[in-house]
């Protein structure tokens, strides 16, 4: 999930994930040295041969699909006054997974994995890599604290309604003498309701539209979003035992959807649970 810490009144976006696959932007970063055009900072800083030697080491320990013979090109060629490079051909030419750029005005930029994104602060400044550093591991810091606290609320969310929908379920849709494996798709199912009326999308479509993401599309849900699927199972569960039809119960499903997001977006409530 995205999150920003401040360094020096700078404002730096970083993707945290529950691996060590932490992404910081370095766009954000080239603003301490060029708040106008921080992009030519960047890349400025890509064109330097060390710079190519250590991103091409990196790639090639965490990256089997590395591009090694364009690499060397790149190599060879850095540092004369001819050559440059930016993220997106780095990225294009090589294979890297090291750097990614993300479109939008908000959030957007150029993103690299931390190793890389310490050692770029560090040609920035050494000063300012040192506060950087320890911004990163208060926010890291942060997020273990808050899991080791049981403070996930977004699995207590989902776990509000839980019993009386899968209890629901059980009673009323699924037939008698089944074995558990023909019972677990229909449970997978009737979430996979709840799923298309407030997200949109099943899980597998999900999946198959982030195929590097950890975890599910309910691990990506917001604490709105969460609050609402809550409300939802409730719902699901009294529509199953009246007898309503799947295709029924999701037109109806959706619908409060809309309705509840509408009124629990802003919400002091929700944003005492945030």
């Amino acid at each position: 999930m995205p999150k920003s810490i401040k360094v020096k009144d700078i404002r730096i976006n970083v993707k945290i994930s529950k691996t060590d696959d932490d992404f910081i932007c370095l766009t954000d970063i080239a603003r301490r040295k060029n708040p106008e055009d921080p992009r030519f900072v960047v890349q400025n800083w890509m064109s330097n041969r060390f710079t190519i030697e250590f991103m091409g080491i990196w790639e090639q320990i965490h990256n089997a699909n590395f591009n090694r013979v364009l690499f060397d090109t790149f190599r060879n060629e850095a540092g004369s006054n001819s050559f440059s490079m930016s993220p997106d051909k780095w990225v294009k030419s090589t294979n890297a997974v090291g750097i990614i750029s993300r479109p939008g005005r908000y959030g957007g930029g150029t993103y690299a994995h931390r190793d890389i994104a310490f050692e770029f602060a560090s040609w920035i400044s050494p000063e300012f890599k040192l506060y950087l550093v320890k911004e990163f591991q208060r926010l890291k810091s942060d997020e273990a604290k808050r899991l080791v606290l049981g403070w996930d609320t977004k699995r207590l969310l989902t776990k509000i309604n839980y019993r009386i929908h899968t209890d629901a379920i059980k009673a009323h849709l699924i037939p008698g003498t089944i074995t558990k494996a023909e019972a677990d798709i229909i449970y997978a199912n009737e979430a996979d309701v709840l799923n298309k009326a407030l997200f949109g999308m099943t899980a597998k479509e999900w999946r198959d539209a982030h195929p590097k993401a950890d975890g599910n599309i309910r691990d990506y849900a917001d604490v709105t979003q969460l609050v609402c699927l809550a409300n939802l199972e409730n719902l699901n569960a009294e529509y199953i035992r009246t007898g309503l039809e799947q295709p029924d119960r999701l037109l109806k499903l959706n619908a409060s959807a809309i309705t509840q997001m509408k009124s629990l977006i802003g919400s002091p409530s929700i944003k005492r649970l945030k």
